[in-house]
């Protein structure tokens, strides 16, 4: 099972910009980025998945397209999640998760295998 740290997140103010890592062990096909307000269940937030081509293929669930850049470097070992543009309803506890297959928005939870422990964004007005 993949282990899976996450790091970067803080407290910003709305407008602002905040850039979210993920270390892990060994490899893994796709790797993705959820978040949970409190209160609120997990919700998906972007994924990546490795095309037969090595292609990195990403996905973001619509509130953030345009705003949110998920990357990672596999020499690394590490996944990104860029955030611009940072609003207080992007405040939540962000999640690194990793499967062997490819993760995209709005499969089921039970589709991640491996899960990290997380890292708090707060957007204040």
């Amino acid at each position: 099972q993949v282990q899976l740290l996450e790091s970067g997140g803080g407290s910003v103010q709305a407008g602002g910009s905040l850039t979210l890592s993920c270390a892990h062990s060994g490899y893994t096909n796709s790797m993705a980025w959820f978040r949970q307000a409190p209160g609120k269940e997990r919700e998906w937030v972007a994924s990546i998945c490795r095309g037969v081509d090595w292609t990195p293929y990403p996905f973001y669930v619509d509130s953030v397209k345009g705003r949110f850049t998920i990357s990672r470097d596999v020499a690394k070992n590490t996944l990104y999640l860029q955030m611009t543009y940072l609003t207080p309803e992007d405040t939540g506890m962000y999640y690194c998760a990793a499967s062997p297959g490819c993760l995209r928005i709005g499969d089921p939870l039970s589709s991640v295998r491996s899960w990290g422990q997380g890292t708090q964004v707060s957007v204040s007005s």
